[in-house]
């Protein structure tokens, strides 16, 4: 018998015991179909409570968020570990959590939805062990990952394994820290150590009203300090987005923040190796806007919003802005210049003058860390009059978050382009990218100025023993400032020594800064070998 025969053979399998009927296909794949359906389908008495409570399911989330029909489930009949009486009834599949991937505009990434209306979206083993999987296919794939939250927090029953279940995500997460994009949305509760995952995301998104997070909720802070606080009040949308920093955009329905999600998303690589998506060049190394002379007053000291210079800048005025209710003295958004996504920076002179102060630095920083790890060029936009003075900042730790900034523009590798749009005064010149700490491109509009500090501060300092003695201090004082300015902070004073590139005309700044980019586009500097730094943290 030749070996083609004896492959060709039947195979026997055992038959079906007695009185059994053996199933047919058919009936095996509609048994699939319904289970799957009814899976899907999920129960009808908890999506009626989610709506009621105005909020999505999570497979409702994903269909808004993923491009139709791109959606790929993993571990959909997964189910809790029988570990005794209390599991009897209390095992529905997927374990509280839709997991999976899908694309956004076509581009790959991965997803994790929590499902409140199973067991409260309560973390458990099987429900931290998919989230762990998707994490580990979203690294090994190097493409985004998207994490909705919506949960109770640790399911209480099932005590170590779900905190060991939460310490699973988070060793993750840092590993995969400046890889690949880590987004995460919250659009329910989000307690306890639960509250660390969007903390430790590159963006966090949250929902006004329905979103809220915090590591001890009031019960707790009422039964040990005695405070009463609302669940809003302590770690609303609002108060991530203003006070505390954690969150970088707020929206007030889940439409909206799934579909703002979609648009960063497609303003992102897919990891730390590749390149922001590009788009066709716009013709902005050409592109003249005499707009931009008028929009910022010659008088050092007038406000005026950076976002309008921002949009004059950028292709088409649109700009993705982070963390624009916290710290608002400094803006920070993804954008395109000729097509190219660049990470801007810019101080803003409608809030305190645009000075730095510690939240700014703080967020000013962890942006600039996020575009270098990310291959995003920077564009920095400088008018700033200092580091906010006071008691209060040097107590919060000013110069130690202050550093945080200065830091990240030092070890920072991707093309850097800086626009002295008017003044930049003192230790601030330097921490906004300055030539000194490693900018590739120093432009500054004609009305700059570059000083240690402003004229007539520097004149109260330097001559304040020839002031006492004049017979008329307010005169003298006119002329020695006056002096100063001549001597010392005309507009060609920083270019004629070097550390300035080139003086621009304002309206040539969009195309000054596309040369600038087109330039530094193949730009390699490669770091030191070390483990790794020691962020003044």
């Amino acid at each position: 018998m030749s070996v083609s025969e004896v492959d060709l053979r039947p195979v026997s399998v055992p038959g079906p015991g007695a009185g059994e009927e053996l199933r047919t296909m058919a009936e095996l794949r509609r048994e699939r179909d319904t289970r799957l359906a009814r899976i899907e389908a999920g129960d009808p008495n908890g999506v009626e409570r989610q709506h009621e409570l105005g909020k999505r399911t999570a497979r409702e989330r994903l269909g808004l968020l993923l491009d139709e029909g791109s959606f790929v489930e993993l571990g959909v009949f997964r189910r809790r570990r029988e570990a005794g009486p209390d599991t009897e009834g209390r095992r529905p599949h997927t374990d509280g959590v839709v997991t999976g991937t899908g694309t956004v505009e076509g581009r790959r990434v991965f997803v994790y939805a929590q499902d409140f209306t199973i067991l409260g979206g309560s973390l458990g083993a099987e429900h931290a062990s998919k989230i762990h999987r998707v994490m580990d296919l979203a690294l090994d794939a190097g493409a985004p990952l998207i994490g909705l939250n919506d949960s109770g927090g640790a399911r209480i029953q099932e005590g170590v394994a779900a905190l060991d279940g939460y310490g699973g995500i988070f060793r993750r997460q840092v590993a995969a820290s400046g890889v690949i994009p880590q987004i995460s949305v919250v659009l329910g509760p989000c307690a306890g150590g639960a509250a660390y995952s969007p903390a430790l995301a590159d963006f966090t998104f949250m929902v006004r009203g329905t979103a809220r997070m915090y590591l001890t909720g009031p019960d707790v802070i009422a039964a040990v300090s005695g405070e009463q606080v609302g669940h809003d009040e302590l770690g609303g949308a609002d108060v991530h987005g203003g006070r505390t920093g954690v969150a970088a955009v707020v929206h007030d329905d889940e439409d909206a923040c799934l579909e703002d999600v979609r648009h960063l998303v497609s303003l992102l690589p897919d990891n730390n190796l590749s390149h922001p998506p590009a788009e066709p060049p716009t013709g902005a190394r050409e592109d003249v806007r005499p707009r931009l002379a008028d929009i910022v007053p010659v008088e050092p000291n007038k406000p005026y919003d950076m976002r309008d210079v921002v949009a004059e800048v950028v292709d088409g005025g649109d700009f993705f802005e982070v963390h624009e209710g916290w710290a608002p003295n400094v803006l920070c958004a993804l954008a395109r210049v000729d097509g190219a996504v660049v990470g801007v920076v810019g101080n803003q002179p409608m809030v305190l003058a645009g000075v730095l102060d510690s939240d700014a630095s703080q967020k000013a920083a962890r942006f600039v860390r996020f575009c270098d790890a990310f291959n995003i060029a920077l564009v920095t936009l400088v008018d700033v009059p200092g580091f906010l003075p006071g008691s209060a900042q040097e107590h919060a730790g000013v110069i130690r978050h202050g550093a945080k900034l200065l830091y990240a523009y030092c070890e920072a590798t991707v093309p850097r382009v800086q626009v002295i749009v008017r003044k930049a005064y003192g230790g601030a010149y330097i921490v906004m990218d300055s030539r000194s700490i490693g900018a590739d491109l120093s432009l500054a509009w004609p009305g700059n100025e570059i000083a240690v500090m402003g004229a007539e501060g520097a004149v109260n300092v330097v001559h304040r023993r020839e002031l006492r003695a004049a017979a008329d201090p307010d005169a003298r004082r006119e002329e020695l400032v006056a002096d100063y300015r001549e001597r010392l902070m005309h507009p060609y004073r920083a270019p004629e020594e070097g550390f300035v590139d080139q003086v621009i005309d304002p309206a040539d700044t969009r195309a000054a800064v596309a040369d600038g980019l087109a330039l530094l586009r193949d730009k390699r500097r490669e770091q030191p070998r070390r483990k790794h730094g020691n962020l003044p943290l």
